[in-house]
């Protein structure tokens, strides 16, 4: 009775893709927007998981003699103020900034999922003290909260790690519970408590599986995000050393050439822009396709 129940409400609402399969691929692939985002997003993790090997320079390497150079032959894209290549630059800052992200969205995934899935599922005092710190690290503006978290941590990767998690976990906690209050309802728990299954096992058979799809939607546009806090902490100069190529980092240098060489702002500034868009397109896409009823449509 209780996979019955499973099966229907897997049927009926699509909450996880493989309770459609192939349908789930066939509205990607009719979806022009996520084709075009997904071949984008490949490029990018291809060359930042190459850019040791696709980097021409460099990238920390000082040549004072070529500094501010235009973009020319030698240099595609030019150089900084220090004569570093700027193309060996932003593809080692594509690498820094999409392996920052990926851990920050996953720690703060894991979180959100746990402490939403406690306050959610348990209710009484657990939901009450769990929702109430949510409330209070909602209530901060992100980008000051993750400001006064580095201004004490200092800078480094594992501290911005830190510090975007700590800001990033809440709001992955309040869709999770609101997604188990909603679930939990459904006849196929009650089935399996009325069974006498343990809340473990209802939490990891019944409950994460079909929450998580919508949850997959905000950590795809929380990628985008969360790159851009990465690039403003750097910019205000307090997300990562001076030797770690970041793209938020070149645009705080560059900005002192802007009328003597703005294409060392231009050029990151473009990184930081379509690595954005990517996520924020691949977000909307997951979400209309997880979500049938958010356009009105069903899946054949």
């Amino acid at each position: 009775m209780d996979n019955v129940f499973t099966n229907r409400l897997r049927k009926k609402n699509f909450s996880l893709p493989e309770a459609y399969g192939s349908q789930f691929v066939k509205r990607v692939f009719q979806r022009k927007d996520m084709l075009f985002a997904l071949a984008a997003l490949l490029l990018f993790a291809g060359l930042s998981i190459f850019a040791p090997l696709l980097s021409p320079y460099d990238p920390n390497a000082i040549d004072l003699k070529n500094k501010n150079l235009n973009p020319s032959e030698e240099h595609i894209l030019g150089t900084d103020y220090l004569g570093r290549d700027l193309l060996s630059r932003i593809l080692i800052g594509a690498r820094t900034s999409l392996s920052i992200a990926s851990g920050v969205v996953l720690i703060s995934l894991f979180l959100g999922t746990a402490t939403g899935c406690a306050a959610g599922y348990y209710g009484g005092f657990v939901d009450e003290s769990i929702s109430r710190v949510t409330d209070i690290f909602l209530s901060f503006p992100s980008v000051i909260f993750a400001l006064t978290i580095m201004g004490a941590l200092g800078t480094g990767v594992f501290n911005l790690m830190l510090a975007l998690s700590i800001v990033h976990w809440a709001k992955y906690a309040r869709m999770m519970r609101g997604q188990v209050l909603s679930i939990k309802k459904q006849e196929f728990v009650l089935s399996a408590i009325t069974g006498g299954a343990g809340d473990f096992y209802i939490i990891r058979k019944h409950i994460v599986p079909n929450a998580i799809a919508t949850l997959f939607v905000l950590a795809t546009i929380d990628f985008g995000h969360v790159i851009l806090s990465i690039a403003t902490l750097s910019f205000l100069g307090i997300g990562l050393p001076a030797d770690v190529p970041e793209w938020g980092a070149m645009l705080s240098a560059g900005k002192e050439f802007m009328r003597t060489a703005p294409y060392q702002t231009i050029f990151p500034g473009l990184a930081i822009t379509f690595i954005v868009i990517i996520f924020s397109i691949l977000g909307d896409g997951m979400r209309d396709i997880l979500d049938p009823n958010h356009d009105g449509g069903e899946i054949d």
